[in-house]
């Protein structure tokens, strides 16, 4: 069956060029003009990608984006943000609310399409992954993208998943954060080095007491270490 995205867009224009664009790459596209309408939707069946406009007329998009990366039922669909808002600081925000990627206006619908395939080729090529792994208190599980510590489930995005998976299987071992970055986007330099700090950041907090297991090695990087 072919892949569901989700373009919460005010734009007619914008919504109806990206819709077009990634029906021709094979997707479903639900398009919606409002964060109300797309937030009253995930009652039902889940986009497999969500392609998301900052500022929309009745909702902040980043609210919207923490919303659903907060809830244990969405933390798992990768978002892609889409937006005039262009500075380091804005995407630095985005990406600590728990998306996966962030697009700028204006911007080639055809790297958007790529953008989509890669979020979404992440989400589902866990290959090289055991199918579970349990540090200290926390267990992880690629199937599901689940992860729990201390027997409470923690709501991770795809994109926070990845990353502290990638630590998690390699306990003691350093990777910096070029490395991490290559992990996660392979050669694409879409992102800084800051992003892979914001997301740990995240990633801790919401760990609580067991992101203790996540150690900052200065100069260096990070590693995971009971």
């Amino acid at each position: 069956m072919a892949k569901r995205i989700a373009v919460v867009e005010d734009d007619g224009d914008i919504r109806n060029l990206v819709a077009l664009h990634m029906r021709r790459a094979g997707y479903e596209v639900l398009q919606y003009a409002d964060g109300g309408s797309f937030a009253a939707s995930l009652s039902g069946d889940l986009p497999d990608l969500v392609i998301l406009d900052l500022m929309l007329p009745d909702t902040d998009g980043l609210e919207l984006c923490r919303r659903m990366k907060s809830d244990p039922m969405t933390a798992s669909v990768p978002i892609i943000i889409l937006t005039a808002r262009a500075e380091e600081s804005d995407r630095v925000v985005g990406l600590e609310m728990g998306a996966d990627d962030y697009v700028v206006k204006p911007f080639s619908p055809r790297e958007l399409v790529a953008r989509a395939r890669a979020v979404l080729r992440r989400r589902e090529n866990p290959t090289q992954w055991q199918d579970r792994i349990e540090i200290g208190a926390v267990v992880l599980d690629p199937r599901s993208y689940d992860v729990t510590a201390a027997g409470r489930k923690i709501a991770l995005s795809a994109t926070e998943f990845r990353l502290f998976y990638i630590l998690a299987a390699h306990p003691g071992r350093v990777f910096s954060r070029e490395l991490l970055l290559r992990e996660l986007w392979g050669d694409r330099k879409i992102v800084t080095d800051r992003t892979i700090d914001v997301h740990i950041k995240n990633i801790r907090r919401k760990l609580g007491t067991a992101g203790a297991l996540i150690r900052n090695i200065r100069g260096v990087g990070y590693k995971v270490e009971p």
